[in-house]
């Protein structure tokens, strides 16, 4: 559900007369499986194979596969994080967590180093797409014989700028990716992959070769780019686990992309956090084989004096050197290359998004002004978000010139901070709150009332270690990280006083679409007929949509969300209300509540307000109009139940009319 792409008012002008029936919407996923939350993580987070290799080569030498092997293994005690995370915050992402574990500050902090890192994942995965396409194409050229080559940094840039400015459009108009896509990517990326390894196998047996050097520290070839400030001295050689950690500094762009795994874990169907795991685990392999092996494969294959050539389109350089015919490995790069251009592409997608999604949220938490979230008169989406994140990846690519490793050096500076923010949080978490929690980081000793997340605390500490290292080797990704990070800080701190001062009360509410009718029926609500109709008066009083939604299944039911306005007779017996009266923001406050407690079971509902000055013949009425099966009803504080059921069972018997 994302809030971004919602619309606070009407779409259709309201009928002349008064509308009696409002239909709440906001942009409802209907919630996918575990496969497909894979599937979208994975058209990120898989994206990074193309160029993570190749970045870490350059800088520190032929070892860099076993560095990429390790840090796909870390990952997955990185994805713990985002698990345990994911299981006590639903909404808000890393914003909310280290908000509630170390404050505002630093929220603003973290989320400014994270959008860092969506910046930065449009423009580098646009232009590895495009070095890829410019690869093919002068290999091609080569192959008719014909003397043109393209300038590969300045065709990667102007394809960046197109895919972006292309996507930008899509965003405007909130045309939704769809975890079907996603899905439909990686079954062609899995038959690219498939069809890669078991070629290079081949070739492998065929040729013979051999491994990569040991990942020791005698082994590691740094270039001058690669030690940053350090260049010149010898503590990356005499002191090994400072050139360990450099070597993984440049190697951690392998797990680029993890952080999409919260983004999504809102769309997961119910059981959740089940889901949640399976989908993590499938992530974890994909990607282990997938880029670690895209190293090992490049560095046992391609010759050593013209494999630096193809740093920035490696997997198109692995094809090329496949045993085999020209012409064949020519089709099959061509193969490689739109697989490619799909995946980062999407990549790109996903970033605008990202970016989109929390600055909504820090927008919704009163940080940004609500105008931000101002909907576009045509489409209803968060354009003013879409225009000013576009607008920055558009200026990284230029300021780029289309070079991949000034950006991916850049980019691992957002991944690794936003990395650490959120594990020292969740770490934070562990003592101010250390109640119950459904997952666990692994690996906790418990020595009396006292716990040690030994776990925890090694994955949080390694982060540390690489991020600060990090700070010391790469002077642009620093220079230009931190600059980013302090300018975002301070437009957030800024705007947050700002709102305050304007005295913005209403926070953390979702935007909704609102359509307006003069009668319900299961058309104008978007529902089956044999759902469940669950009255809803207050945010206070939600339990009884928890314990529907925790017992129906959404594959043969309808969960419809009704709240009733009541309208007061006047002397002249006018009772009708203005649109805008049917939906204030008390009910704003409530369908956001409802649809956190449907995100969090993972489970669809509809919402709707229906004015009536019967509150019990409106419920009756609604129920009938919907052909619900079931009527729920929330015990009230006034009244008995036994004298509710009478005041039903008399609506039931004799309706007045709505």
């Amino acid at each position: 559900m994302h809030p971004g792409h919602s619309q606070g008012s009407p779409a259709n002008a309201p009928p002349a007369s008064f509308p009696r029936v409002l239909i709440a919407t906001t942009a409802m996923l209907s919630f996918i499986s575990f496969w497909r939350a894979a599937a979208i993580v994975l058209n990120d987070l898989a994206s990074s194979a193309y160029y993570a290799g190749g970045i870490a080569e350059k800088a520190i030498g032929k070892a860099a596969p076993w560095f990429i092997l390790a840090i796909m293994l870390f990952s997955y005690a990185v994805r713990a994080i985002y698990i345990e995370s994911c299981s006590m915050f639903v909404r808000g992402g890393v914003y909310r967590v280290v908000k509630e574990a170390m404050g505002s500050t630093m929220a603003k902090f973290s989320v400014s180093a994270l959008m860092f890192d969506y910046i930065l994942t449009g423009p580098i995965s646009g232009v590895s797409a495009g070095q890829y396409l410019a690869g093919f194409l002068n290999d091609l050229f080569r192959y008719a014989h014909l003397s043109l080559v393209l300038p590969a940094n300045l065709t990667a840039a102007v394809f960046a700028v197109l895919v972006t400015l292309y996507f930008w459009w899509i965003n405007i108009k909130g045309i939704p990716q769809g975890s079907e896509k996603a899905l439909r990517i990686m079954y062609v990326t899995t038959v690219m992959v498939v069809l890669l390894i078991g070629w290079c196998v081949y070739t492998v047996s065929v040729r013979g070769a051999q491994l990569p050097p040991w990942p020791l520290p005698r082994n590691l070839q740094f270039s001058p780019d690669a030690l940053g400030w350090l260049r010149g001295s010898r503590l990356p050689y005499t002191v090994g686990l400072v050139g360990i950690f450099i070597a993984l500094g440049h190697s951690v762009l392998a797990m680029s992309g993890e952080e999409t795994l919260a983004q999504v874990y809102r769309e997961i169907e119910h059981p959740k956090l089940r889901n949640l795991k399976k989908a993590g685990f499938v992530i974890f392999i994909y990607s282990l084989v997938f880029t670690s092996l895209v190293s090992f494969f490049a560095v046992m294959i391609i010759p050593d004096g013209v494999r630096r050539s193809y740093f920035d389109n490696l997997i198109g350089g692995l094809a090329m050197y496949l045993e085999g015919p020209y012409t064949l490995k020519l089709v099959f790069h061509l193969f490689v290359v739109l697989v490619g251009v799909l995946i980062l592409s999407g990549a790109v997608y996903t970033s605008i998004v990202g970016s989109n999604g929390v600055l909504n949220r820090v927008s919704e938490d009163g940080v940004l002004p609500d105008w931000f979230r101002q909907p576009h008169r045509h489409f209803g989406t968060t354009h003013r978000i879409i225009d000013l994140v576009v607008a920055l990846q558009l200026l990284t690519i230029l300021l780029s010139r289309g070079n991949v490793y000034i950006l991916g050096e850049a980019y691992a500076f957002g991944v690794l901070w936003s990395f650490v923010t959120k594990a020292l949080a969740v770490l934070v978490l562990r003592y101010t709150k250390p109640g119950p929690r459904e997952f666990r980081v692994p690996l906790n000793l418990k020595i009396g009332q006292i716990e040690i997340p030994l776990g925890l605390g090694l994955i949080t500490l390694t982060l540390l270690g690489i991020a600060v290292t990090n700070l010391f080797t790469k002077q642009v990704a620093t220079v230009s990280g931190i600059a980013f990070t302090l300018v975002f800080f301070g437009i957030f701190t800024a705007s947050e006083k700002a709102t305050q001062q304007r005295g913005a009360a209403h926070v953390g509410l979702d935007q909704f679409h609102l359509e307006f009718a003069q009668e319900i029926t299961p058309q104008t609500v978007g529902c089956r007929p044999g759902n469940v109709l669950v009255l809803a008066s207050n945010h206070y009083h939600l339990h009884h949509l928890a314990a529907v939604l925790e017992r129906v299944n959404p594959a043969r039911r309808d969960v419809v969300v009704l709240h009733i306005r009541e309208l007061r007779r006047s002397g002249s017996g006018e009772h009708d209300l203005e649109p805008d009266q049917l939906f204030t923001k008390l009910e704003q406050l409530l369908f956001t509540k409802a649809l956190e407690i449907a995100e969090e079971k993972g489970k669809p509902i509809r919402l709707a307000v229906v004015a009536s000055n019967d509150i019990y013949d409106a419920m009756v009425r609604a129920a009938q109009n919907l052909q619900s099966a079931v009527l729920v009803v929330a015990t009230s504080a006034k009244m008995p139940p036994s004298e509710q059921a009478r005041l039903i069972g008399l609506a039931f018997s004799c309706p007045v009319g709505l």
